[in-house]
């Protein structure tokens, strides 16, 4: 399985480093973020995917669908971030919905969420 580019994407975006951060750039893989990131941040999953099989032949193109969670201390921030995200992304890939707002209880952060169908080249 070849994995969505989607940091190398992200990270290229001066307007994704400008809320994220450029070093690091606060973009982690899901499980991966400390425990207390500092400032706005935002953690991705694949949630499904699958080869593009052919009767004849290897599959060239696999296609991922990935969650896209922001976080941060208000909701404008979370807003800002994600839309700078889904502007760098979608010259590569496709913004597939969006899965809506809320306020985590425990860490009070602002939650915004969308999904991406990547393909991406073998």
């Amino acid at each position: 399985m070849k994995y969505p580019p989607i940091f190398q994407v992200a990270t290229a975006d001066p307007g994704v480093t400008a809320l994220l951060g450029a070093n690091p750039t606060r973009l982690y893989l899901f499980g991966m973020a400390p425990e207390k990131p500092a400032g706005t941040y935002c953690v991705w999953q694949i949630i499904n995917g699958a080869p593009d099989n052919y009767l004849a032949g290897r599959p060239d193109v696999e296609s991922h669908a990935l969650q896209v969670d922001v976080y941060a201390a208000s909701a404008s921030e979370a807003r800002a971030a994600g839309q700078a995200l889904e502007y760098a992304i979608e010259l590569s890939a496709s913004i597939s919905s969006y899965n809506g707002e809320d306020r985590d209880t425990e860490t009070g952060l602002y939650r915004y969420s969308f999904s991406v169908d990547w393909i991406v080249r073998r």
